[in-house]
């Protein structure tokens, strides 16, 4: 079952340093730039994932491929997609034992969520980190 708990939620928030952002986009209007922009301001390494900006700089960091191209481990992955997309998204984090997978709000997909957790990683699903930091009381 995907975590939900506040307290969970924070510790997760407070032990993540390097996020992968998955469905990054270079358009200031958009969500995903958006949460990336403010995790940063937050104090968090955020790299940006997107196949169509693949060597591109988006807020000052290389855009990649995929989660096979990063350039180190990071601690999460944060999924800007639709929810049918998701699933090849998890199973390259559970290749590379990325701790914890967290779908942005509107992104649910129940088998991809259980699929990793069997493999021991945490899901967050349907939520949005740049919502939950201030109401758990973690803003720089």
């Amino acid at each position: 079952m995907p975590t939900n708990d506040a307290e969970a939620l924070k510790s997760i928030l407070t032990r993540v340093k390097t996020i992968a952002l998955v469905g990054a986009s270079d358009k200031p209007d958009r969500p995903s730039h958006d949460v990336m922009h403010f995790l940063q301001q937050q104090g968090y390494r955020v790299i940006p994932v997107n196949p169509r900006l693949a060597g591109q700089i988006v807020l000052g960091e290389t855009v990649y491929a995929d989660l096979d191209q990063l350039p180190q481990p990071v601690d999460m992955v944060e999924l800007f997609l639709a929810s049918e997309r998701v699933p090849p998204v998890v199973d390259h984090a559970i290749q590379h034992r990325i701790p914890f997978i967290w779908m942005q709000v509107g992104v649910i997909n129940e088998a991809a969520a259980a699929k990793a957790e069997a493999a021991g990683l945490t899901v967050i699903m349907d939520r949005c980190p740049k919502r939950e930091i201030p109401r758990l009381g973690l803003l720089l």
